[in-house]
């Protein structure tokens, strides 16, 4: 029989609440917070009230979206980490006390491993990709390849030594001047301009790892140069800077994962997370599709992001495993994937 399973995201700074039923996403509401803007990236003590403000309306929107009252739910899934500790605490506290009330389970979710398993979403314009299979998550928190085997057997291939994927765009974005969140403005600007233009140094990491804080040096050093000899550098050259910078990303990228593929004998190759809505990335992932005969798996736009529907769609496996957690959970800022 299937179940209602409530999904609480509130990670960093997006509040969100997704209802699953079985493998459908009946209801997926989110609530972002336009404050951080004003200071060119997240705060996070004022991520943690915004989350407070919005976390009731957030919840009575998805229950009214999936038709729903809250008794008919079975269980309550939340993001217990990794994540800013603020934050998680709001999502982890509530779901406490809510599971409490209807006196249903609790399922504590790993935000990474939610991020793959929304590929697991029934939905017609979605592919399923088989097990095993290769997944790069990229984020502005994480980068990492994993290795999936089943919904609950991960092998950590390779991952970032310093900073991820999503925070070279978004730092790279403000040393050009862009404003929060920049990673998709450098994006849009990206699609108008040539990608080989300038050239940035890319890190030597051994094995399947990544480091990205070399090329945010790269880039700072050039544009401090450039602006030197001439102040209006960036804005006569922001079509090709973009494109520049998400092209050797997409490089870093792609390199350790088309070596993984080869090394491992993965064919089937998804993409998870936040950067995963990069159209450059997409579109790389489906060049490598013709080129090198693999089959890709690209989650909607909707799943990309943070959101309630992946952490219910977790939610719900660990409900079939009868996976549950008690009051006594917490979170955990820095909590790993279990591999």
């Amino acid at each position: 029989m299937k179940k209602f399973i409530l999904g609480i995201e509130s990670s960093c700074d997006d509040t969100s609440a997704g209802v699953a039923y079985g493998r459908k996403i009946v209801a997926n509401v989110t609530a972002n917070q336009d404050i951080h803007r004003l200071y060119g990236g997240v705060v996070p003590e004022l991520a943690s009230r915004a989350h407070q403000q919005n976390i009731v309306p957030v919840i009575e929107a998805a229950l009214r979206q999936a038709n729903i009252s809250p008794q008919d739910l079975s269980a309550i899934a939340f993001t217990s980490g990794p994540g800013l500790l603020g934050s998680l605490l709001v999502g982890t506290s509530f779901a406490k006390s809510m599971a409490m009330a209807l006196d249903i389970p609790l399922i504590e979710v790993n935000h990474m491993q939610a991020h793959i398993l929304a590929h697991f979403i029934d939905n017609p314009s979605m592919k399923t990709p088989p097990f095993p299979f290769l997944c790069l998550t990229v984020s502005g928190g994480h980068t990492q390849i994993v290795q999936v085997n089943d919904y609950f057997d991960y092998k950590l291939i390779g991952q970032t030594q310093d900073d991820a994927a999503g925070e070279a765009f978004d730092k790279s974005a403000k040393i050009m001047g862009l404003p929060y969140p920049g990673g998709p403005l450098i994006d849009k600007y990206a699609k108008l301009g040539d990608p080989y233009k300038f050239k940035f140094a890319k890190p030597q990491v051994p094995n399947f790892d990544f480091s990205f804080s070399g090329l945010k040096t790269s880039i700072l050093y050039f544009l401090q140069k450039e602006v030197k000899k001439n102040p209006q550098f960036v804005e006569e050259n922001l079509n090709d800077l973009c494109a520049s910078i998400q092209h050797t990303i997409l490089d870093i990228l792609f390199q350790k994962l088309e070596l993984a593929a080869i090394d491992l004998n993965i064919t089937d190759i998804a993409i998870a997370g936040g950067v995963s809505a990069n159209s450059g990335l997409r579109e790389r992932l489906k060049q490598k599709e013709e080129s090198l005969g693999w089959t890709t798996y690209i989650p909607n736009f909707e799943y990309c992001t943070d959101n309630g529907g992946m952490i219910a769609i977790t939610g719900q496996f660990s409900y079939l495993k009868g996976d549950f957690a008690n009051n006594s959970t917490a979170a955990s800022a820095r909590k790993s994937l279990k591999v």
